[in-house]
């Protein structure tokens, strides 16, 4: 009886395994093309493969990933993939781009696991759109229960506290960056 049961079991985990080997490259390329798309829809217009010239900077011992737009090779700005462990579920990972005045261009959540219904209304543009043209140098990433400039989403504020909380990480990360680079 023992036998068969670690037959069965080393099938059913042959097969398992087997399967993942096989969708991988196709998973893999899933995970590309998001990040692309998501660079796209935060980054002023580019002509270059951000995914390709990606850059890795430290923030508080953390390592952020930095995507440079080009346009015609000169730099035109940054998709910085940010995260921040301190949502009402759990880690969020946005995509934040900035212009290199400063400004944000645009933000997009690439992955949460807020409560649907309430903490996933961050993906909703009426919450994201505040973002969009504020440079964060003028403009108080915290909710406005806190003092800052960012309406809260109803009832969902500690996913909003942890949502300009990424933002400002992306915005230090960005700072970084522009300041090495003179």
């Amino acid at each position: 009886m023992a036998l068969c049961l670690f037959l069965v079991c080393l099938v059913c985990s042959a097969l398992l395994g087997g399967v993942y080997v096989l969708t991988l490259d196709k998973i893999n390329q899933e995970v590309v093309k998001k990040t692309n798309n998501a660079i796209s829809l935060v980054t002023p217009e580019f002509d270059n493969e951000p995914s390709a010239e990606k850059l890795t900077v430290d923030l508080d011992g953390d390592a952020v990933t930095v995507y440079p737009a080009k346009k015609d090779g000169k730099t035109v700005g940054y998709a910085v993939e940010s995260f921040t462990s301190k949502g009402f579920s759990g880690r969020i990972n946005v995509m934040v781009g900035f212009d290199m005045d400063g400004n944000i261009v645009g933000t997009s959540v690439i992955s949460h696991s807020e409560t649907p219904g309430l903490g996933a209304k961050m993906t909703d543009p009426t919450f994201s759109s505040q973002f969009v043209g504020k440079n964060p140098a003028s403009y108080r990433l915290a909710v406005t229960k806190d003092g800052g400039d960012v309406d809260a989403i109803t009832a969902s504020t500690i996913t909003s506290r942890a949502y300009c909380d990424a933002v400002d990480r992306a915005y230090r990360v960005f700072g970084q960056i522009v300041n090495s680079s003179k």
